[in-house]
């Protein structure tokens, strides 16, 4: 730990040489990386690279596999206080836990809730997170403040509903000021993006649904909203407007290159036409299908339609390695197995889904998501001397299959270290946990929340029975 501390203590003129390197056309060897000014300023044969900058520092890692960090299309910070509640819980725990716990959360709750979870993302090999926005009362300033801290980069939604779904619900022309404002408070900041979002769209105005997704393309950011998750909120949307989520989406305008949709599980072939003519992103959410949804989408068939999507974890566990491989195997046991689909992806589908792709979905193709020249220097160092990846035949199946959290040395973003072996190297995050022990059960007994079932610590002594 102390060897990477001292190797990383400044990035600037620092050629990174790693015993493999994953670049767009897959891992190589023999490959090198400038870092200076936090980006990755040239890419090249190790050799000539260092010929070229003789003066620059080198750090030899030949045990290891320098890849982009991983992007979290669809997360939600301010949950992470009430992590195991939802556990074994039905369908729209939106409703019962989520909105009644973040709606009860001072600004010093939001700040640790919104830390721990940075905390987890970088653990996990994110460097970026994609928030689709607090439900608390106006503290999204404590959110952006403990990602900052942890060095977690960020894409920040102000909320807009206008028919509720949110601790405040102000007039029409105060949220759009709001909008406004949230905006223009991040440009140019080299960590923090702003996004605008609708929770659902039952809980906004059609005017006000087609408003934020259009002032967000004009901003040039993305429009975030939860659809076609479940099926009660597929058959709401029926009787109300005559048209299931997405279409009803489509009908108001709301759709286009700027709008990322969350979940997209119960979709219709007509649907899918939709998200394709439109050019509207999905954050494909495997593990939270399993966990608390009523289907799985069809990423396979997005891919082959050209439809833009990205993995994301719905706040479930920030674990990029498993991550991935639940997006495989949540597509092989949906669809594959009943085809005779053996690929699935063929592995190298969910590195770029978690990477690549997942940055163009949440709008930073630009920022962040490869390993390419004048990008942020965004990346991770797996450690590749490890008896999962001993023999090494095909590493980009392998680290689908294979790979863990606790193979990550090493978490970068802005060609800064984070984090080493699992711990960040600035701040102390054992205090900020024992905060959050002390903290976090009377907040959430505060909370008016509404569980379905008990724990299952509570069901223990009853299992026999």
């Amino acid at each position: 730990m102390t060897d990477l501390r001292r190797t990383f203590a400044a990035t600037d003129d620092l050629i990174v040489a790693p015993g493999r390197l994953l670049l767009d056309h897959g891992p190589q060897s023999g490959m090198a990386v400038l870092l200076r000014d936090g980006r990755f300023a040239e890419i090249g044969e190790r050799a000539a690279l260092r010929a070229r900058h003789p003066a620059a520092r080198l750090a030899e890692m030949p045990g290891h596999l320098m890849m982009p960090g991983f992007i979290d299309t669809h997360t939600h910070l301010t949950q992470s206080l009430g992590k195991s509640l939802v556990f074994g819980e039905p369908s729209e725990i939106f409703r019962r836990i989520w909105v009644p716990l973040e709606g009860s959360l001072d600004e010093h709750m939001v700040y640790l809730s919104s830390k721990l979870a940075a905390l987890e993302c970088l653990r996990g090999g994110f460097t970026t997170a994609v928030d689709a926005g607090t439900r608390s009362a106006g503290h999204i300033g404590k959110l952006v403040q403990a990602s900052r801290e942890a060095g977690l980069r960020l894409v920040v939604a102000q909320i807009c509903n206008d028919l509720g779904g949110a601790a405040q619900v102000p007039e029409r022309a105060e949220i759009l000021c709001r909008a406004e404002a949230h905006l223009a408070a991040y440009q140019g900041d080299a960590l923090i993006h702003a996004s605008l979002a609708i929770s659902i769209p039952e809980v906004a105005s059609d005017a006000m649904l087609r408003d934020i997704s259009q002032m967000a393309a004009g901003a040039g950011v993305t429009f975030q909203t939860h659809v076609n998750e479940h099926l009660v909120a597929v058959e709401r949307s029926l009787v109300a407007n005559g048209h299931r989520p997405l279409e009803h989406l489509a009908h108001v305008g709301a759709l286009g290159p700027q709008t990322l949709i969350a979940h997209s599980t119960l979709v219709t072939p007509s649907e899918l036409n939709l998200l394709r003519d439109t050019g509207t992103a999905v954050a494909y959410n495997p593990v939270a299908s399993v966990w608390k949804g009523n289907a799985v989408a069809p990423a396979l068939q997005m891919q082959a339609l050209g439809i833009r999507f990205g993995l994301g974890t719905d706040g479930t566990r920030a674990d990029g390695f498993r991550l991935m491989d639940a997006a495989e195997t949540m597509q092989r046991v949906g669809y594959g197995l009943a085809s005779g689909d053996s690929s699935c992806g063929g592995g190298w589908l969910w590195l770029d889904a978690a990477t690549r792709m997942a940055a163009d979905a949440s709008g930073l193709s630009a920022v962040t998501g490869r390993i390419a020249e004048g990008l942020a220097a965004d990346f991770l160092l797996v450690d590749l001397d490890r008896p999962e990846l001993t023999p090494s035949h095909d590493l980009s199946w392998e680290l689908v299959r294979y790979g863990n959290r606790d193979q990550i040395d090493a978490v970068f973003t802005n060609g800064r270290l984070r984090m080493v072996q699992g711990w960040p190297v600035d701040w102390d995050a054992r205090a900020l946990m024992a905060e959050i022990r002390e903290l976090a059960a009377p907040a959430i007994a505060a909370a008016p929340i509404q569980r379905i079932h008990p724990t299952a610590d509570s069901l223990i002594a009853t299992r026999h029975a």
